[in-house]
């Protein structure tokens, strides 16, 4: 039987973009700063994954007084060619089991 070593991998199999995209999905009002603590990253790497997903339509930032709000595009399908048959509406079901 294999016992894991001192130099045990942590890696997952989902990418932070996902990562943080499943966050805005549970809590479209959660803080970069909340959503950094979740996942591990600094909330600087929040900022840049959530300027790529809205650049790329997969969110929208509304501003409500001091904080931001969160909008996903569940329709959108997801982008690398082995998923992009799938929408983000069918990740976020596959992950939250709704």
């Amino acid at each position: 039987m294999n016992k894991p070593g001192p130099h045990v991998a942590h890696w997952t199999f989902l990418t932070n973009h996902a990562h943080v995209l499943l966050c805005i999905a549970k809590n479209p009002d959660f803080r970069l700063r909340d959503i950094a603590g979740v996942i591990g990253i600094t909330e600087r790497a929040v900022h840049r994954i959530v300027a790529d997903l809205t650049e790329a339509g997969f969110i929208d930032v509304r501003r409500e007084g001091r904080c931001n709000v969160y909008a996903m595009h569940p329709e959108k399908n997801l982008r690398h060619p082995i998923e992009a048959h799938r929408q983000v509406a069918d990740l976020i079901r596959l992950i939250e089991g709704v």
